[in-house]
């Protein structure tokens, strides 16, 4: 800090006091009896006012710059608008000592030796308040709640706006310590009201509004006269009886000097929100002073030393922002800072500083050493265990215990100096001179070596990352780049401040000056943008700049430069600068660059940076492409103008480098046609083929599906063609497909076929399959149409599709509720188990449904069917059979539960005994006494005059049939006698009505059975009974091996019998004709009369 007079003035009488107004233009002064105004501009009088009739002790201005009052030792206030007119004046009793502003209310305080009095402009009158003792300063709160009155007694009166006493202050030194000045700190900051008190004790000390003390009372030896704040509170003027004003912290710590004077100081006062201060003394004499605050700072990398406050080090953080404070209660004079050591130099001492740990971002410092002497220097470095002092010529080394371990005296003043790093001890320094000299000294060598001379003073230094470049800005602003090891001045350049280079890349640095921040590198052009301040630093993207008292990081796009670098094809080095910090623009750019100079490692880097995965597959295929021997660089770079987008260069290139299929594939790709027919060549079919092939494939994709079509066509891509006219429903266009065709195109055949099918054109496609001779189709499309007519006659032509057609065609049936039609099918298609099922299902509805009728119908149908499985199946054969012979049973009880709803008694006579059997008859459907089985009538359930006989064994069925037909002559009374009728419909029994009584009949000897007995005895006859027995008395039930034939004799010539020779079930021959009439069907299995016995 230094003070610098920016003019003086002298007046003939003591000055007592003074006050700024607050805009800071003008200044009044109390000399005499006369306020003095002056400009503070430049110290011109603007003004003398007259009014008071003695000396003038204190003035002040009101915060709203509207008025002043001045209080005079004639005991009177005069009030004093800011235009220099005096409208008001009151009085106290005695001399008036000090007034004071209310900053808020603008209410005056004006103190006397006796009173003091509160005065604003709404009151009429003063208010007065008497006091023990003289009042000699005065001042209010920032808020203007209270005001602090100081007495001659070493008492701090502290009152409120309305004058009472709220606290009261003694100090230990009493009337001997005279309180002659205090002030409030108007800083908002402070969390409580500060309050300066100076006594003649000659003691500074600080209270809260409490009237707690605020640390200790700090010795002044002088007498003060005045003290006061800086506008923010930051530092306190002083001045007195030691003839100076003097400079302190608002801790009271003293930091300097502001300007000596040549009798005592009576007030001094800081221009309001500025570094001026305006001194008055007793000999008249009016000072006005600019405090120059110089920047005290270290700077290492990215870490950054200043001094805040005059007493505080704030060590910075440059890239994280992180700042740490390092409080002191002395001024820092020097600071300097090198990787984890911090140096300050105080007055006294100079205190060494480490990090609490290694690691780069730990801002956490402690304190390492202290030499505790006094040092004159100009410039402090520090290394890692060394501190280096300069001044002026010469330059000392002292170990961190104050010890000097060697010094270097230089030919001229030494004007730069910095670390450029090294071995810890071994370090190196660069030392720029008046003289132009360069130099490099190592702290553990007394010999300095000399860089190298210029004819210029250095104001600036920096050494290159690899230590190979020197830059220097000298006093006539230039920057000038040497080469160190061959001292050639590489470049120079103009408008330079400072310079320093890149930390991270060899080639660049960046200099300042004339308000623009200049980066040059290599020997490229200096590319230029705006910025206020200095460089001192360069690590990355990021240059640090010192503007006025702040550093900051700048963070610096490094595009000029690389672009730079890609002008001249250097892509590794305009990859370097690019890691630096650019956007991805910029690497996009590079990326492109490096791809087309064919430096496909700067490329693939610079695509891995922006994540451009396909260029990053074009430049992996052309390396595997490398690494199979090819070396055709032309062919290379068309891939990349290919992928770029620019077609015509690249097929050029392709043309070029005789790869025009490559060219040709490309454009069809493209759908650029016109241009693809030019690369044709000799017009190779194939290639001419394919090329209207992929413009078909463009015309389907651009939604013109007709030329689309004709080009299929024209390429021989029948299935596309078929496709697209099918999908769109033209089935004109498939007719012209399938008819131009030929038949041995079975799969375009095939999809026109289906297409057909789909748009509802079955002709069209039962023509296409017969085309092909594709019968399954055929057939298939036949039963898919339901045209089942077609499709029986194609099944009778060709039996294998017999399965084909009559399975869904059952199926077809059986959905459309015709389920017998479907049994039949099923049974003709031979899945008998489906026709099985069909007719499990009907009979099962028919049962629930109680048609017991159809039930029965059903049940005949399935014995039937298990007997045809009987036949076919030898391993289920006598499965079958059971189920048979049950289902014959269920169809009958259904049969006899249909009729047995109509009648309400039936009493069955046996036949055989002659026996009337009840009708509840636990023994079932035989008689009680011979247990001979009954045989019912099918339609209306009365027993039959027929009785069941067995053929002795060893007479098979074909020889009783012919013993029957044989007929031996009888004995008969009559000639006449029953006749046999036998029709193809049905075989019956009729009684002539002149037949003779039979005679000795022997089958009527073989009826007679044992009375009484458990079991039943069948009759069984030999051959010669067989051969007794008329054709005409006998009814055979034929049934299908593997059953054996059944045998009847009718007992009553009285009675007709018929038997339906598909089911074999007996009928009174009336009943049966009756029912064939009406329903045109046997009754029980509905047969129709008209169907063959088959």
């Amino acid at each position: 800090m230094r003070a610098a007079l920016t003019w003086r003035d002298k007046a003939e009488q003591c000055i007592y006091d003074l006050a700024f107004k607050p805009d800071g233009t003008q200044l009044i002064i109390a000399a005499g009896n006369r306020l003095l105004v002056y400009d503070t501009s430049d110290g011109t009088l603007i003004q003398p006012l007259k009014g008071h009739k003695d000396t003038v002790y204190c003035v002040a201005y009101a915060k709203d710059g509207k008025r002043f009052a001045s209080g005079s030792a004639d005991k009177s206030v005069i009030i004093w608008t800011s235009k220099l007119e005096g409208i008001l004046k009151y009085t106290h009793n005695d001399s008036i000592q000090c007034v004071s502003y209310n900053p808020l209310t603008h209410q005056l305080a004006s103190c006397s030796s006796s009173d003091f009095g509160l005065w604003s402009p709404e009151q009429k009158s003063v208010s007065k308040h008497k006091t023990s003792s003289k009042i000699t300063c005065c001042s209010w709160t920032n808020d203007g709640q209270y005001l602090a009155l100081g007495m001659f007694n070493g008492i701090v009166s502290i009152r409120n706006k309305n004058g009472e006493e709220k606290v009261k202050i003694e100090r230990t030194g009493g009337a001997s310590s005279p309180i002659w000045s205090i002030c409030w700190n108007p800083s908002r900051d402070e969390r409580n009201d500060v309050l300066a008190v100076a006594d003649w004790g000659q003691k500074l000390s600080f209270y809260q509004l409490s009237g707690k003390q605020i640390g200790k009372d700090r010795m002044l030896n002088f007498d003060p006269c005045c003290v006061s704040y800086f506008t923010k509170g930051e530092y306190i003027l002083l001045g007195g009886s030691d003839k100076q004003v003097s400079l302190f912290t608002k801790d009271g710590v003293r930091l300097g000097t502001i300007g000596e004077q040549s009798s005592w100081v009576w007030t001094c006062k800081v221009k309001p929100d500025s570094n001026y201060v305006a001194v008055g003394c007793q000999d008249g004499t009016i000072s006005f002073y600019q405090l120059i605050f110089s920047t005290v700072h270290g700077l290492y990398k990215d870490r950054y030393a200043y001094r805040d406050s005059m007493t505080d080090v704030i060590v910075q953080h440059l890239i994280t922002e992180q700042k740490v404070r390092i409080k002191g209660r002395e001024l820092v004079k020097k600071i300097a800072i090198y990787k984890n050591r911090l140096a300050i130099q105080m007055p006294e001492k100079i205190l060494i500083y480490e990090l609490y740990s290694d690691d780069s971002s730990d801002m956490y410092y402690r304190v390492k050493e202290k030499i505790v002497k006094k040092f004159e220097c100009n410039l402090l470095v520090v290394c890692s265990d060394h501190i280096i002092l300069c001044q002026e010529k010469r330059l000392q080394c002292l170990s961190f215990s104050g010890i000097k371990e060697r010094e270097w005296l230089m030919e001229s003043l030494i004007r730069y100096i910095k670390v450029i790093g090294g071995p810890p001890g071994r370090e190196g320094l660069l030392v720029g001179l008046k003289n132009g000299q360069i130099l490099k000294i190592f702290v553990d060598n007394v010999f300095a070596i000399v860089l190298l001379k210029q004819s210029t003073a250095v104001r600036c230094l920096d050494m290159s990352a690899s230590r190979n470049k020197l830059a220097v800005v000298d006093e006539n602003d230039t920057c000038l780049v040497y080469d160190i090891h061959t001292k050639e001045l590489l470049f120079q350049e103009p408008n330079a401040n400072s310079v320093a280079w890149n930390t991270q890349c060899e080639d660049m640095l960046c200099f300042s000056g004339g308000g623009y921040l200049n980066i040059k590198a290599s020997n490229f052009p200096v590319h230029q943008q705006k910025l206020q301040g200095f460089v001192v630093g360069y690590n990355g993207s990021k240059i640090f700049c010192l503007h006025v008292f702040s550093m900051s990081a700048v963070e610096v796009p490094q595009s000029a430069p690389m672009y730079q670098y890609l002008e001249r094809k250097m892509f590794k080095e305009a990859y370097q600068i690019a890691c630096l910090g650019v956007t991805d623009t910029d690497w996009k750019e590079l990326a492109m660059e490096a791809l087309e100079g064919l430096e496909f490692e700067t490329a693939k880097k610079a695509f891995t940076r922006v994540r451009d995965l396909r260029y990053l597959e074009l430049i992996s295929s052309i390396e595997e492409r490398k690494k199979h021997g090819e070396n055709n660089s032309e062919l290379f770079l068309a891939d990349v103008y290919a992928y770029q987008g620019k077609f015509h260069e690249a097929a050029k290139l392709y043309k070029k480098s005789g790869h025009e299929n490559l060219a040709l594939d490309m454009y069809s790709d493209l759908r650029m046609f016109d241009y693809a027919k030019d690369f044709l060549g000799s017009g190779d079919p194939k290639d001419t083929k394919m090329l209207i092939k992929k413009q078909a494939d463009w015309a389907k994709n651009i939604n013109e599906p007709k030329a689309a079509v004709e080009m299929y066509l024209s390429a021989g891509e029948h299935m596309k063609a078929i496709e697209i006219s099918g999908d769109h429903g033209w089935v004109d266009m498939l007719i012209e497909i399938a008819r131009k065709l030929d038949k041995a195109e079975r799969e375009p055949l095939s999809k026109c076929a289906f297409y057909f099918k789909k748009l509802d054109n079955p002709g069209y496609a039962a023509e296409t399959y017969m085309k092909v001779g594709d019968l399954k189709a055929l057939v298939h499309l036949h039963v898919e149409t339901h045209r089942w007519e077609e499709a029986f006659a194609l099944s009778e032509k060709h039996p294998e599709f017999k399965d084909d057609v009559y399975v869904p065609y059952a199926q077809w049936l059986a959905e459309n509720d015709r389920f017998e039609e479907a049994q039949k099918a099923f049974h003709k298609a031979g899945r008998q188990s489906e026709a099985v099922r069909v007719l499990e299902q009907l009979t099962h509805n028919a049962v629930v449904e109680s048609r017991f009728n159809d039930a029965a119908y059903y049940y005949w149908m399935l014995s039937m069917q298990c007997l045809d499985i009987a036949q076919e199946n030898e391993q289920q054969k006598n499965e079958m059979l059971q189920k048979f012979h049950h289902f014959q049973h269920l169809a009958e009880v259904y049969h006899v539960y249909h009729s047995i709803q109509r009648y309400t008694e039936l009493v069955p006579l046996c036949y055989r005994c002659s026996t009337n059997n009840p009708l509840l008859n636990n023994l079932g459907n035989v008689c009680i006494n011979c247990r001979q089985p009954f045989v019912f009538s099918a339609s209306s359930y009365e027993v039959l005059h027929l009785v069941e006989f067995y053929l002795e064994d060893g007479i098979t069925d074909e020889e009783a049939v012919a013993l029957i037909d044989l007929e031996a002559p009888r004995l008969n009374k009559r000639e006449n006698k029953w006749q046999e009728m036998m029709s193809d419909h049905a075989q019956s029994l009729r009684l002539d009505d002149n037949t003779d009584i039979i005679e000795d009949d022997p089958f009527t000897a073989k009826l007679s059975f044992e009375q009484g007995g458990s079991e039943f005895v069948p009759v069984i006859v030999n051959r010669a009974v067989l051969q007794s027995m008329s054709r005409r008395d006998v009814l055979i039930k034929r049934w299908p091996k593997p059953l054996r034939w059944q045998y009847y004799r009718s007992l009553l010539p009285d009675a007709s019998i018929t038997m339906c020779p598909s089911c074999f079930q007996m009928f009174h021959t009336e009943d049966y004709e009756l029912l064939i009439l009406q329903h045109n069907c046997c009754p029980f299995c509905r047969r129709r009369i008209d169907e063959s016995n088959q």
